[in-house]
């Protein structure tokens, strides 16, 4: 297999890039000026290219530009620390295949570069190489009742193209699910491909959704391929669907329709061999009520819903995910694997954990960096964990019916205790607005728990709350809950 290129000034970005790419048994190789890299491409090419804008010795964008000219199908990530609009439109109007902000998430690059070693293969109609190359990465954990839900549900589809709207807060592995049901779909062997609608600016969106062709605005020196036409005979998976623009919405519900598109300055249609899944943590029907969404939308994309459950609601999960994210760290940074021990999987089992699986991932990769002992204790934890579980309620079983409400008692001094340190340490921090932020806290604990209790049903839970239909819907999505 041919090699990543990494072309950055600075030493350190080289470093931690080289240090990744060998964790994962990929072949690179690191310039620190584009000059070299000009007359490396002379006698051999790489795989993927990653170089920064600002480089003493010239420029990121005039290097893409070279490379564009010379090797039109090689994939090239251009990273830089400024972020700023002109930068970012000039990369993609020049034909990048990513933008990639400093200071980044480690994981995250590795993964852009997958997907861009992916995108080149299928280039050179490589396929055999990209699955001697790449592991499955779509292993989903779970023996929940809720996580069981979702492999029947994955199991249902396998031989359906059929359109899926995911729904579930952040954090829960939507797109791992997207990821498992593309694999075990009749397009498996297609692409998949993934865009964050919400993690792209507005104006570059409708570029990287359809394409653009060459001349069609000042600065687009080169066809750009969307990626409706990147996941041609596959799939394409938009994250947070929800955050689409009102105008970019129409436009893809054309294509929802009618299967075709046009690239933008395009005259041809194009045909659009795609299966679509979809996410979203926002409350889309409420959406669609306050007018931020299309209706017509929603019920293209609505063909098959799963919801992914919150952690809260499959705790019992978490010791089987903590070990494997122990291993895992462990793997990625190349150390022996720490054990957690029962104290600290009961103690972790009690979190409340609102970013979820991602929230629980950072902590085992906090605690294999960051304690020295190979079996890690309740002390090693670190000490806003144990806030977080102390701050809990405590329930109080009775032993009476438990259809009976006496029968259960809460012991409210404890998270009333635990609101005002929070509150306290907001305060000596400095942060702004603490009543607002902890109002909306307290609110989203308290609609969560109606809705727990009532399944879902908002109209049931505003009067269990004693609140009305409109002001239950507009809490809800002010505070992003799906119900």
């Amino acid at each position: 297999m041919k090699p990543i290129w990494i072309v950055d000034d600075d030493q350190s970005i080289r470093w931690v890039l080289e240090k990744a790419l060998a964790r994962e048994n990929i072949p690179h190789k690191s310039f620190s000026n584009p000059n070299d890299v000009l007359n490396a491409l002379e006698k051999e090419s790489p795989q993927v290219l990653i170089s920064d804008i600002r480089m003493p010795r010239g420029n990121g964008l005039d290097l893409l530009q070279h490379v564009k000219a010379s090797h039109p199908n090689l994939p090239v990530i251009i990273m830089t620390a400024y972020s700023d609009l002109d930068s970012a439109v000039s990369s993609f109007q020049g034909g990048a295949f990513e933008y990639l902000t400093k200071p980044f998430d480690v994981e995250k690059a590795i993964e852009l570069i997958h997907r861009a070693v992916e995108q080149g293969i299928r280039n050179d109609s490589g396929a055999k190489e990209l699955t001697a190359w790449r592991q499955d990465a779509t292993e989903i954990i779970g023996q929940a009742p809720a996580m069981q839900e979702i492999f029947r549900a994955i199991g249902r589809l396998a031989q359906s193209n059929a359109t899926v709207l995911i729904t579930g807060e952040s954090g829960t592995g939507k797109e791992l699910v997207a990821h498992a049901l593309h694999k075990h779909s009749p397009s498996a062997k297609g692409p998949f491909i993934s865009l964050s609608t919400s993690a792209v600016p507005k104006d570059l969106l409708e570029s990287e959704l359809f394409g653009h062709e060459r001349g069609a605005f000042p600065g687009a020196q080169t066809l750009r391929r969307g990626r409706f036409e990147q996941a041609d005979g596959g799939t394409l998976f938009l994250g947070e669907v929800g955050d689409l623009p009102f105008d970019l919405q129409t436009r893809l519900l054309r294509v929802l329709s009618d299967g075709n598109f046009y690239r933008i300055g395009g005259q041809d249609p194009i045909k659009a061999n795609v299966r679509i899944i979809a996410s979203t943590h926002q409350n889309l029907d409420a959406r669609v009520a306050a007018g931020l969404f299309r209706e017509d939308l929603l019920h293209r994309l609505n063909v098959i819903r799963l919801r992914m459950p919150s952690l809260r609601e499959r705790s019992e999960d978490i010791p089987m995910l903590a070990r494997h994210f122990m291993l895992s760290c462990a793997k990625s940074l190349g150390v022996e694997p720490k054990k957690l021990s029962d104290e600290v999987l009961k103690e972790i089992s009690a979190m409340p954990f609102s970013g979820n699986v991602r929230q629980l991932e950072n902590l085992c990769h906090w605690l294999t960096v960051m304690t020295p002992a190979n079996v890690i204790g309740v002390s090693d934890l670190p000490a806003d964990i144990v806030a977080q579980v102390n701050e809990q309620p405590v329930i109080v079983h009775g032993e009476s019916s438990p259809s009976n409400p006496a029968s259960s008692k809460v012991a409210v001094g404890d998270w009333e205790g635990g609101l005002g340190r929070l509150a306290v340490k907001m305060l000596q921090d400095g942060d702004k607005e603490v009543f607002d932020a902890l109002t909306a806290r307290f609110e989203k604990a308290v609609l969560q728990a109606a809705l727990e209790v009532t399944r879902g049903r908002r109209v049931e839970a505003a009067q269990r709350l004693g609140i009305g239909r409109n002001t239950i819907t507009r809490k809800l999505q002010e505070l992003g809950i799906d119900d």
